[in-house]
């Protein structure tokens, strides 16, 4: 079992800190709000820090999951950031959501320092993450990747190295474009259902079996017939993923048409005060209109 430090306690941290000391692991944690690492340590044990720096002491591998860029970056650097108490040989695991900018910014500032990076975005929501089932997308060298799978796993269904640091960040780029057109073609097509009248629990029993079928569907499919949508990967959050994709695709050239639709669709749940909304609220404005 492996000392491992983990920062950021929130929707997905949280779950995710825990799944690491369920397997086994020695984990110290650190957050940014005290209360919610007090919480953490209540329910799983572990130890608590009041820096990054502090949290990372002796650690063989530190796993961070923040909100964007800014914040990663802010637990990363700086005298009392996770590279400062970081040994030669230890490897930094980034399960947050953020650019390949970044990425590779910090890949190059670790292995400066002898430490290894690995870019390792996830999906698979809240209920991923709670049930240890989260789709790993990396990043890095193998030699970092092999020494890390083994603990990913304990929070993980499925976890791949894609390639050189960046990697990680861009698949889940293809992953939230992918899901963004699937969830507007299913709001659509469920709302065109409920005003057809007809049956859409039958419908979605029979269509989820067909060329239809999505994770989607099959997990969103029945809440959003019933204009459920208080749970899971918020609107804020999938319109920040989109806005990175929108960056970089400004960089590479790709054309991202029916994603730019889409935000804008996103834009409209927010003004319509669905900010923390799950990202199936596509149907929302569909089925008031």
């Amino acid at each position: 079992m492996a000392k491992v430090a983990w920062i950021g306690l929130g929707v997905m941290g949280y779950p995710m800190a825990g799944h690491l000391k369920a397997g086994g692991h020695e984990v110290a944690v650190y957050n940014r709000t005290a209360a919610r690492a007090a919480k953490w340590k209540k329910q799983h044990g572990g130890k608590v820090a009041k820096t990054p720096r502090e949290a990372v002491k002796g650690a063989e591998m530190v796993f961070c999951c923040v909100g964007n860029d800014d914040d990663l970056r802010s637990v990363v650097l700086g005298k009392d950031g996770a590279f400062a108490g970081m040994s030669k040989g230890t490897v930094f695991i980034d399960n947050t959501t953020a650019s390949a900018d970044v990425a590779r910014e910090l890949y190059a500032t670790a292995k400066a320092k002898g430490i290894g990076f690995i870019d390792a975005p996830v999906s698979g929501g809240q209920a991923g993450a709670e049930n240890g089932v989260l789709t790993v997308m990396c990043g890095g060298i193998q030699k970092d990747f092999k020494r890390a799978k083994p603990v990913i796993d304990c929070y993980a269904q499925s976890c791949v190295l894609l390639g050189k640091a960046g990697s990680g960040q861009l698949t889940k780029m293809v992953n939230q474009l992918c899901i963004a057109g699937v969830v507007q073609g299913l709001a659509e097509g469920l709302n065109f259902g409920m005003r057809a009248g007809l049956d859409m629990e039958k419908v979605l029993s029979v269509i989820s079996k067909g060329a239809a079928q999505s994770w989607q569907m099959e997990n969103r499919g029945s809440t959003m017939v019933k204009g459920e949508f208080d749970f899971g990967f918020a609107v804020d959050w999938m319109r920040k993923d989109l806005g990175i994709c929108f960056d970089e695709a400004n960089r590479n050239g790709a054309r991202l048409p029916i994603a730019a639709v889409v935000d804008q669709f996103y834009a409209h749940v927010q003004r319509r005060g669905g900010k923390r909304w799950d990202t199936s609220s596509l149907i929302e404005p569909l089925m008031q209109d």
